[in-house]
């Protein structure tokens, strides 16, 4: 269960396509751990802001903005603005959980004889993942930073990342999720 989640588009109006929820605010948004694509509905009279990082969990004394969450979404159902707005909004996630992810690079392992779970993040090779592997077993990649110094063909790490949890919301990769939950 997604205890916070980003805004990623604000529809005052509702969904166009959809009588039931026509001329009701909606919000979609995308969880921050698990990275869940939802409907919410939020408050009556509510300022939401796109960007925004909102309380989505179980305690009802903590939602300030949200009412409720209507109901789990897919990439597709998601509007043009918030599938533009979605690689600044990860990136920024990734970047305030740079600790969870720079734990992947020093720990990821092999998924079968010939791939390597680093492989799976978009422009990330052979050579370069042999680079990670190499560099980790001197000492583990303390940041992004760190990562990106030791590892010359690694440049945007966070892009990287982000790029690949896009990928997964599309399910293009529905045989090996490394960040979206099922």
């Amino acid at each position: 269960m997604e205890e916070y989640a980003y805004v990623l588009d604000y529809l005052p109006q509702g969904r166009p396509d959809d009588r039931s929820y026509r001329m009701n605010p909606l919000v979609l948004a995308i969880g921050e751990s698990e990275f869940k694509l939802l409907e919410l509905i939020p408050k009556p009279n509510e300022i939401i802001t796109v960007g925004e990082k909102v309380y989505i969990g179980k305690n009802p004394e903590m939602r300030k903005k949200i009412l409720s969450v209507r109901r789990r979404i897919t990439y597709k159902d998601l509007t043009n603005s918030a599938q533009n707005e979605l690689p600044y909004v990860l990136e920024d996630i990734v970047n305030k959980q740079q600790e969870r992810f720079i734990k992947f690079f020093n720990e990821a392992e092999p998924i079968n004889a010939r791939l390597h779970s680093l492989e799976l993040l978009p422009g990330l090779g052979n050579k370069t993942m042999w680079a990670i592997l190499e560099e980790r077993k001197k000492k583990p990649f303390d940041s992004f930073e760190d990562l990106v110094n030791r590892v010359k063909s690694i440049h945007n790490p966070q892009k990287m990342i982000a790029g690949r949890i896009i990928e997964e919301l599309k399910d293009r990769y529905e045989k090996y999720k490394l960040f979206v939950s099922k």
